[in-house]
């Protein structure tokens, strides 16, 4: 059997939250249900926020509700506080995604927390959820380079990881927020980390700023991760890098794992059908960059 390759979709939050065209519900809910209809184990399905700051994102205890109602969807959703923890929770989210920081300066920006106030808040959030059997992902932002600090120490990332899974995070995220990550980077810092982590406890997502996102995910790949963030289409981007393209497109995450021989169990006809749905009703979703070249496959197959 071969080897299992763990593709969360995040374009129903990550790469919605920083689109011009906000969305409906209903638009919202179509999305995600053509992305579990492709084979998506688990999408991120909205972040819990102010809605007065990022709009794109209100309503989203309605989306929750909506995919709790079908059967053996993983759904999970983001949350930055105790506040955004209390609406997911009251909206029935089973997972929630936290963030945490690679450096000072990130924390300062995006929370106006020091970094070490944010996990101590983090840590607090964790065992409430643990009591109402709620999932905790730990996403750590800026795991590779951060805009305001440069460079972010790989012993302070790997402090991190390690903290919060013994915390009873079901996994640790190395978020490469910028897309500044090459790959002897992320090889060197994944295998460090996998030397004191389970492979089930570790994720990537990568952004594809600089092009090397997929060479990112080959890198991980080989030093043993198999838990990738992705967003369809290649919806994304980044507020501290102007101009940055989006995450690694999920058709493109997709087609490199099982070239690689590995199983996604994600049917990639129905994941393009995915992928012009969000073209459709974004305006704006440029398509994995190997978009093109899988439909023709799909084409010639079908001859």
């Amino acid at each position: 059997m071969a080897d299992f390759v763990h593709i969360t979709d995040v374009g129903p939050r990550d790469g919605l939250q920083n689109q011009r065209q906000v969305l409906t519900v209903e638009q919202r809910l179509a999305l995600i249900d053509s992305l579990y209809a492709a084979g998506l184990a688990e999408v991120e399905v909205g972040s819990f926020v102010s809605p007065k700051l990022v709009p794109a994102m209100a309503n989203t205890d309605a989306v929750v509700a909506a995919v709790n109602r079908a059967a053996g969807r993983r759904a999970t959703s983001l949350i930055l506080n105790r506040r955004g923890y209390e609406l997911a929770r009251a909206a029935g989210s089973r997972s929630v995604t936290m963030v945490l920081y690679g450096s000072e300066g990130m924390a300062r920006k995006n929370a106006n927390l020091g970094m070490h106030e944010a996990e101590a808040i983090t840590l607090e959030i964790m065992q409430q959820a643990a009591a109402d059997n709620i999932e905790v992902i730990a996403t750590i932002a800026v795991a590779f380079e951060c805009p305001f600090d440069g460079a972010t120490a790989p012993a302070e990332v790997a402090r991190i990881a390690e903290k919060f899974v013994a915390a009873g995070a079901v996994r640790a995220v190395l978020a490469d927020t910028i897309g500044a990550a090459n790959p002897r980077q992320v090889a060197e810092l994944t295998r460090q980390l996998l030397t004191a982590l389970p492979a089930s406890k570790l994720g990537c997502h990568f952004h594809d700023t600089r092009a090397l996102g997929l060479a990112n995910i080959y890198a991980a790949l080989e030093s043993g991760v198999r838990y990738f963030d992705a967003s369809i289409a290649g919806l994304g981007g980044c507020p501290f890098a102007p101009g940055a393209s989006g995450n690694v497109a999920t058709e493109d995450a997709v087609m490199l794992a099982e070239q690689l021989g590995f199983s996604t169990a994600i049917d990639t006809a129905k994941l393009l059908v995915a992928s012009d749905l969000a073209a459709e009703l974004t305006g704006s979703a440029p398509g994995g960059r190997a978009k093109i070249w899988l439909r023709r496959q799909l084409e010639k197959a079908a001859a």
